[in-house]
């Protein structure tokens, strides 16, 4: 019985390595991109050439961005001495969606977690140890999300910037344990924001 050509095989087997894709998504957007219009399909791979070729790490805050800087960073009304913790960029947007935040941002790019094989060193924390020390920062709120990794990652944080100068300060647990700042609402997220305490 003949089956997809080698062409659409490797495709399918590419889609269906994407997060939450499996083999009967992967054969329907295969098709999908088969019956799209070519400029359409070529549109499609030319934005997936251009984030893994001109996206990159903020050289300040780690951050996604196109530039030196991400937008947050580069923003001259942002209070460059509050820095707001998080794992992940897209709790960054998270935690901008409530407009209420006017701080910047360092962004650890995940947990600390070994049974994953993700240590200490594997994050961006040295480099938020160093912006610290080098002045200007008056505090440092941990918005890690409110898991056991994230908690053990706030852990090991507070421990590299005590004695920094900074003042260190924890979201509000507006935020349920064991959830996820991206999937929070602006409520929950203002009120973990406004609520935040001392550590």
């Amino acid at each position: 019985m003949p089956g997809y050509s080698e062409t659409i095989e490797r495709l399918m087997g590419l889609l269906g390595r994407l997060p939450g894709i499996g083999a009967r998504s992967a054969e329907r957007l295969a098709f999908h991109l088969l019956k799209a219009d070519p400029q359409e399909a070529l549109a499609l791979a030319d934005a997936i050439r251009d984030v893994k070729t001109r996206i990159h790490p903020c050289r300040q805050c780690f951050n996604l961005a196109e530039e030196e800087l991400c937008p947050v960073c580069s923003d001259a009304r942002r209070d460059q001495g509050l820095v707001c913790v998080v794992e992940q960029p897209k709790d960054l947007l998270a935690l901008e969606s409530t407009g209420i935040y006017h701080g910047v941002y360092h962004v650890l790019m995940g947990h600390i977690a070994p049974l994953e094989g993700i240590e200490a060193e594997d994050l961006t924390i040295e480099d938020l140890v160093k912006r610290v020390r080098e002045g200007g920062v008056r505090e440092v709120i941990l918005a890690t999300n409110p898991t056991v990794a994230g908690d053990a990652t706030a852990l090991h944080v507070i421990a590299r910037l005590e004695g920094l100068g900074a003042s260190i300060t924890r979201l509000a647990r507006g935020l349920p344990t064991g959830g996820s700042i991206e999937y929070a609402n602006k409520t929950i997220l203002s009120d973990a924001i406004n609520e935040r305490r001392k550590v």
